[in-house]
């Protein structure tokens, strides 16, 4: 047994070099480099003129300004997407795909979207109509970037157009009809769930549509269910359908006390149910009608 200051010998290769210290020199070196490599990117980025466009500079009429119909404007980055958007969406014909006029009308094909554009769900219309006007839109799904899916599944069960299982089928019957949606695993496909059940309302939505773009008013809700359908890296949150009456310039449904004169502000969008909440809320409205 050997004693333990007989340490084995290491081996180095005849080509090794004793790797010098890293001194103060160095480490101010790399900061001067590193700091050097900053600006200069940063020089390189800005376009070499004279006269740098203003930040605040408000000439409405620039290209880079997006005009609204009730006078209003919004102007679009320069840096990022540039002066302006290259999009194009394309939107399904319900008659190109079986199973869509379903999604959209009903089995018998008896519900209008007349009626599926008020209450709670009626952005599931409202953006399907505005898709269809939208300059974005496009014809031609090669050029497209992105693919609308139009469907009023929650109006239509609703108003006993389809049941649960004949909406999970009909899905899963219109999806395998479309190629574009199995070239991108359904990434590329925008689908809307207007309600608190979310994409739930289609069954097999994890199997089918996990990776599409879902755009729906509640992403924290589970509806029961063991796991929320909304993902925070792909989804969109919409706002709840508001009725066109109570939000349109002119005569309203509706003329509502200032925030500013209000000490509580609450309310609730859909069905009370029973619940406590929603009920209280129904009561005061009836006792304070001008209030309301």
């Amino acid at each position: 047994m050997g004693s333990p200051n007989n340490r084995p010998t290491r081996i180095f290769s005849s080509h090794h070099h004793n790797t010098p210290p890293c001194t103060r020199s160095h480490q101010i070196g790399a900061l001067l480099l590193v700091a050097s490599t900053f600006f200069l990117t940063r020089l390189f980025d800005h376009p070499f003129s004279t006269c740098p466009p203003s930040s605040l500079n408000h000439d409405h009429t620039s290209q880079n300004v997006v005009h609204f119909s009730d006078g209003g404007y919004l102007s679009w980055p320069q840096m990022g997407y540039g002066t302006h958007l290259s999009l194009k969406i394309y939107v399904y014909e319900e008659d190109e795909i079986d199973g869509l006029k379903e999604l959209l009308r009903g089995r018998e094909g008896k519900i209008s979207a007349d009626a599926c554009v008020k209450g709670q769900w009626g952005t599931q219309v409202k953006i399907h109509r505005l898709l269809l006007q939208s300059r974005f839109r496009t014809r031609k799904k090669g050029e497209a970037n992105l693919f609308f899916v139009p469907a009023y599944a929650k109006c239509v069960r609703m108003m006993g157009g389809l049941n649960d299982k004949e909406i999970n089928h009909t899905y899963v019957k219109a999806l395998s009809q479309m190629p574009y949606f199995r070239r991108s695993g359904g990434r590329d496909h925008i689908f809307v769930f207007p309600s608190g059940a979310g994409a739930h309302l289609f069954r097999s939505w994890a199997t089918y549509i996990n990776r599409s773009i879902i755009l729906s008013p509640e992403g924290d809700r589970t509806d029961k269910k063991d796991t929320s359908s909304f993902n925070t890296w792909k989804d969109i949150i919409i706002p709840g359908n508001v009725e066109d009456g109570m939000t349109k310039r002119g005569a309203a449904m509706a003329q509502p006390l200032p925030l500013s004169k209000r000490k509580y502000l609450a309310n609730y969008l859909g069905r009370a149910q029973g619940k406590v909440g929603r009920l209280k809320l129904i009561e005061l409205a009836k006792q304070y009608p001008d209030k309301s």
